[in-house]
C-alpha cells in the first residue's frame, strides 16, 4: 500500500511539473519555449521597454502599468486622462521617445470621449517611473478631425521615425468607410506629425485646399500595425481587411491604398467591396495580403541573433487565427510565410523584439499575459 502511495505521489508530481512547463513550438528556427513574464492584465494592447529591463504595458480599459522583470504588475499609474471604452476603443499604443533616457517622454494614443462616441488621440506625456509611477505634463498633441466612432477601427499604432516625427495609423471607423478616400479628414489615413503635434513642412498634402497637412498616405481601413524597416528605413504597415484582403504594405508619402474602392477580400455579407476589383490604376497593390483573414495586429522587424535565419523577417501576430506569421523579404517583395505558434489558442495583440534579442507577445484576453519567445534548451 505504501508503495502505491508513493507512486501516485510521484505520478502527480510529474503531473504537475508537466503542466507548469513552458510550452515548445516547432520553427525554422529551432524549437521555441514559451515562457510567461506576467499575468494579470486585462487587454494588453502595447509593450515598450524601459531602461533596466522593466516594461510599460497599456491596457485596453484604460490602465498603464510598469512590469518589472519578475512579472509584477504597478498599481495604474495616474495621469491618463478619461478614454473612450466600447468596442475596440480604449487606452491603444504607447512608446518610447527616441530621446527618452534623457527627455522621460513617451507617446500613447487611445480612443478619446468625443461627441457621443470616440475618437483617435495622441498624447506626449513624461514619465515618473519612481515609487509611485504617474504621468506628468500630459498634452493631446493630436485628435482625429472627423466624425466619431461608436467602437469600431480606431487604427491607433504608433511609430517614430528617425527624424523624431510621428507616424499614426487611423481606421476609418467601419460605418464611414467612404471617407478613407477624401482628404478632408483622418479617417482611413495615416499621418505625421512632429512630436510637438504640427503637421512637417514636407507632408505630401501641405498647402493642397480641402486636403488635412497631416496625412501622410490614405485609403486604408483599420490599420494596426505600424514598423521601420531598419535596412532601409522604409515605412511597413499592416491592415485588418474585411471578409479575407488584410493587408502588408510599404508605406509612401501621398499614396492612395484603395479602400474601400479595391479590395482583395469582399464585403461580410460576401458583396463585392467597391468596385469588385482587387487593383486599380493609382492605387498601390499590397505587398502582401492573407484570404481567410487572419486578423494582423502589431508587427517588429527583427533584428536580433537569437533565432537563426530569422534576421530581416518581418513579424506580425494575428488575433483571429492565433498565431504568429514571419514573412521572409526580399527587398521589398515578401517571398514566404512561415506561420508560428498554431496551438498556442491565444489572441496576439503585440509584437516586440526585447533587448535581449527574445521577442516579447501580448496576448488579448481578460487574463492577457506578456510572452517571451526564446529558443528552446
Amino acid at each position: 500500500m505504501r508503495s502505491i502511495i508513493v507512486l501516485a505521489m510521484f505520478l502527480s508530481t510529474c503531473a504537475a511539473t508537466a503542466r507548469a512547463a513552458d510550452p515548445v513550438f516547432p520553427s525554422s528556427a529551432g524549437d521555441i519555449a514559451v515562457e510567461t513574464v506576467a499575468r494579470g492584465l486585462v487587454h494588453p494592447w502595447s509593450l515598450a521597454f524601459l531602461p533596466g529591463g522593466r516594461m510599460l504595458v497599456t491596457e485596453r480599459p484604460g490602465r498603464m502599468r510598469i512590469v518589472t522583470r519578475d512579472g509584477t504588475l504597478s498599481p495604474p499609474l495616474a495621469g491618463v486622462p478619461p478614454v473612450f471604452v466600447r468596442g475596440q476603443g480604449g487606452l491603444l499604443d504607447v512608446i518610447l521617445d527616441r530621446n527618452f533616457v534623457n527627455n522621460r517622454a513617451i507617446y500613447f494614443s487611445y480612443a478619446e470621449p468625443f461627441d457621443g462616441g470616440g475618437r483617435t488621440a495622441l498624447a506626449r506625456t513624461t514619465l515618473d517611473a519612481g515609487a509611485a509611477p504617474r504621468l506628468t505634463d500630459v498634452k493631446v498633441i493630436y485628435r482625429q478631425h472627423g466624425p466619431a466612432s461608436s467602437g469600431n477601427h480606431f487604427g491607433g499604432r504608433i511609430v517614430q521615425a528617425g527624424d523624431g516625427n510621428l507616424f499614426l495609423s487611423n481606421g476609418e471607423h467601419f460605418s464611414d468607410r467612404d471617407m478613407a478616400q477624401t482628404l478632408d479628414n483622418d479617417l482611413g489615413k495615416i499621418v505625421r506629425i512632429t512630436p510637438e503635434g504640427a503637421a512637417p513642412n514636407d507632408n505630401p498634402f501641405v498647402g493642397r485646399a480641402g486636403a488635412r497637412p497631416e496625412i501622410w498616405s490614405y485609403g486604408h481601413r483599420n490599420p494596426q500595425g505600424l514598423a521601420i524597416n531598419p535596412a532601409d528605413g522604409k515605412l511597413w504597415q499592416q491592415e485588418h481587411g474585411p471578409k479575407g484582403g488584410d493587408e502588408i504594405n510599404i508605406v509612401i508619402a501621398g499614396h492612395n491604398y484603395g479602400w474601400p474602392l479595391v479590395s482583395h477580400g469582399v464585403n461580410y455579407d460576401g458583396t463585392p467591396v467597391g468596385t469588385g476589383k482587387s487593383r486599380m490604376a493609382g492605387m498601390d497593390d499590397p505587398a502582401w495580403h492573407w484570404t481567410p483573414s487572419i486578423a494582423p495586429s502589431g508587427m517588429t522587424f527583427y533584428t536580433g541573433d537569437l533565432f537563426k535565419g530569422w534576421k530581416g523577417s518581418l513579424i506580425n501576430g494575428a488575433l483571429k487565427f492565433q498565431l504568429l506569421s514571419r514573412l521572409t523579404l526580399d527587398g521589398d517583395r515578401v517571398v514566404k510565410e512561415e506561420r508560428l505558434l498554431q496551438g498556442l489558442r491565444e489572441r496576439i495583440r503585440d509584437v516586440r523584439q526585447g533587448p535581449d534579442g527574445a521577442l516579447y507577445l501580448l496576448t488579448d484576453n481578460s487574463a492577457g499575459r506578456i510572452l517571451r519567445l526564446v529558443p528552446a534548451k
